[in-house]
This record gives C-alpha cells, structure tokens and sequence, in this order.
C-alpha cells in the first residue's frame, strides 16, 4: 500500500515538473521594440499583395499554422511550444509592425524569416494573415 502511494506521487511530482517546464515555455512574453511596434506595412491589402502573401504564407508557414491559421498545421503535434492560433485576438490585435517584427526576428522553434522572405514578402504575409480575424 505504502509502495503504490509513494510510486503515485512520484508520477506526481512528475507530472507537475513536466507541465512547469511546458508552462514556462509558452507563457514569455515575446517583447517587441517600440520602434518595430510603430513601423508602418507599407502595402495595401489589395487581391496582388493578399495573393502574393497566401503564396508565401503556403510555403513557410502553413505547415505549423495551418490553412487557416489556426496552429493545427502538420508540423505543429510535432513542435514542444504551441502554435500561435493567428485567427486569435492576441495575433490580430497586435500591430502591422509586431508582427513584421516577430515574422523577421522569430522565436525558436519559428524561423527567422528575415533570412528566407524579402521585408515585402513579410508585409504581404502580414495582410494575408489579417484575413484570418474571426468574423
């Protein structure tokens, strides 16, 4: 009796060091300099520039946001952190600027995009992305 109680809360001890270490994870705040906060997207959400983002948006991000931007994307069970949900009041209410700054900067396990899509390419992907707002 007292070898099953101790073996349960081991597990736990476990269990709760586990989900410390997964909370810590998705709960730093991702700061943005108040510089990139004001920076301006210089493009209109116009069919060109929402077409050009939907095609970049297919290549590098579909596979942990998903389709519609929900962070159920193929890779996503496989990433350790959650995928921001972009559809997500948190995601939509954050500046053109924000995002064009953690789109560029990224944050492990998110890519650098800085170094994969051109700053028109990422303003693009930024007014495919405002088309995700709930309605």
């Amino acid at each position: 009796m007292k070898t099953q109680m101790l073996s349960k809360l081991i597990l736990l001890g476990i269990a709760f060091f586990y989900a410390s270490i997964v909370f810590a994870q998705h709960s730093t705040p991702w700061n943005v300099p108040r510089s990139a906060k004001e920076k301006k997207n210089l493009y209109s959400p116009d069919e060109p520039s929402l077409s050009r983002g939907q095609k970049s948006y297919k290549i590098e991000c579909l596979r942990c946001h998903g389709k519609e931007g929900k962070g159920d994307g193929s890779s996503a069970m496989k990433i350790n952190k959650t995928v921001a949900d972009l559809t997500s009041d948190y995601v939509q209410n954050q500046t053109d600027g924000e995002l064009f700054w953690k789109i560029s900067e990224g944050r492990s396990p998110m890519p650098l995009a800085k170094h994969i899509l051109t700053d028109d390419q990422r303003w693009d992907v930024i007014n495919y992305i405002r088309t995700f707002k709930k309605k």
